[in-house]
C-alpha cells in the first residue's frame, strides 16, 4: 500500500515539474512573429551609443554618409560592422517572450539600472529607441527588452561581443603600416640621446658613430623599426593637440626615410593609470594612445642597447 502512494505521489510530482517547466519556457507570443523595432529600418539610424555594465561607452554617427566617432574627432569607424550589427538588433523579434512583469527585469539584467548591455538608436527623423540586453541563458542566447515596455523576450538574433562598448572595437586599430624593406635610414631621438641608422648595399643596419671594437646588435634595431612600421592603437583619441598629450616635449621621436617619403613618429607623454603612450605619424591628423610596449624601446633605449656586449675576457691563472 505504502509503495503504492510513493508511486502516485513520484507521478505527481513529475507532473508538476512538466508544468513548471512548460509554464516558465520562452514562448511564442500569439499573433504571429513581429521585430521588436518593426518600423525602423536600418538605413534610418544615423546615431548609435552602445554602453556596458562597466561603464564603458562609445557613441558613433553616420557623417556624410560615413560613420565616425564623434568624440574622437570623427574618426572613421567601420562601416561594414555598425551595418551589420544594425542589421541583428533590428532582427530581434517578440517570438519568445520571457516575461510581462517590470519584478523580473534585475533577474534577466535587461533593468535600466542593471545590464549587460544599452543600445541607444537614434533615427533620421529624431526618434530615438533604447534596447536593454541582459543575461545569457545558453549559448547564442541573450534576454532583450525595449525600454518603455515591461515585456523581454530571448534572442539569438545578436549577442553583446557584437556590442563593444569601447571605440576600439568599431575601428581599424592598424594606425600605421609601412613596408619594412622600403625603410632606407632611421632617426631616433628620446631622453638618452640621438641615433642615426642607415642600411648598407646588403640591407644591414649601420650605425652612424660606431667605434672600432663595438659591435652593432642589429636586431634591437630591427625591433624599434618593425614596431615601428605597424602601430596598432588601443583607441583614437582625435585631431586636437591637447597639453597632456605632451607633444612639445615628447618621449621619443622616430623618423623612418623611404626613397621618397619621410614618415615620423612622435611619442607623447604616458599616461599613469594605464601607461599607455600618446603618439601621432605624420601620416594620419589624429593622434592616438598604444600601449606601453609598442613603443618601450623608442622610449627606453639608449646607445648601449643598439650594441652587443664586449666578450667576457678569459680568466687567467
Amino acid at each position: 500500500m505504502m509503495n503504492r502512494l510513493q508511486q502516485i505521489l513520484a507521478a505527481v510530482l513529475v507532473v508538476q515539474i512538466v508544468l513548471a517547466a512548460a509554464l516558465l519556457w520562452p514562448r511564442p507570443t500569439t499573433g504571429g512573429v513581429t521585430t521588436l523595432l518593426a518600423d525602423v529600418e536600418a538605413d534610418d539610424i544615423v546615431a548609435l551609443r552602445i554602453a556596458d555594465g562597466q561603464g564603458n561607452e562609445v557613441a558613433l554617427r553616420k557623417m556624410t554618409g560615413e560613420w565616425v566617432l564623434p568624440q574622437a574627432g570623427d574618426y572613421p569607424a567601420q562601416a561594414d560592422s555598425v551595418q551589420s550589427v544594425l542589421e541583428k538588433l533590428l532582427a530581434v523579434d517578440t517570438q519568445r517572450l520571457v516575461t510581462r512583469t517590470a519584478a523580473s527585469h534585475k533577474r534577466l539584467q535587461v533593468a535600466a539600472d542593471d545590464f549587460n548591455r544599452k543600445v541607444e538608436l537614434e533615427g533620421a527623423d529624431g526618434a530615438r529607441h533604447t534596447l536593454y540586453l541582459g543575461s545569457s541563458p545558453s549559448y547564442g542566447a541573450i534576454h532583450v527588452r525595449l525600454e518603455g515596455r515591461d515585456e523581454a523576450y530571448l534572442t539569438n538574433s545578436v549577442t553583446q561581443y557584437e556590442l563593444g562598448a569601447t571605440a576600439s572595437s568599431w575601428v581599424d586599430t592598424l594606425y600605421l603600416e609601412v613596408a619594412q624593406d622600403e625603410v632606407l635610414s632611421a632617426r631616433l631621438e628620446n631622453k638618452q640621446g640621438t641615433f642615426e641608422f642607415a642600411k648598407d648595399e646588403q640591407g644591414n643596419w649601420t650605425l652612424a658613430d660606431l667605434q672600432i671594437g663595438e659591435q652593432l646588435d642589429t636586431a634591437e634595431i630591427n625591433s624599434v623599426v618593425n614596431r615601428a612600421t605597424s602601430l596598432s592603437m588601443l583607441e583614437p583619441l582625435g585631431q586636437d593637440k591637447l597639453p597632456e598629450y605632451g607633444m612639445d616635449n615628447p618621449s621619443a621621436v622616430l623618423t623612418l626615410r623611404k626613397e621618397s617619403e619621410q614618415i615620423t613618429v612622435t611619442v607623447g607623454a604616458q599616461d599613469p593609470d594605464d601607461l599607455s603612450y600618446t603618439i601621432r605619424a605624420s601620416t594620419s591628423p589624429y593622434y592616438v594612445r598604444v600601449s606601453e610596449y609598442t613603443v618601450r624601446a623608442m622610449v627606453e633605449d639608449g646607445r648601449e642597447d643598439f650594441l652587443q656586449p664586449p666578450p667576457t675576457p678569459t680568466p687567467t691563472e
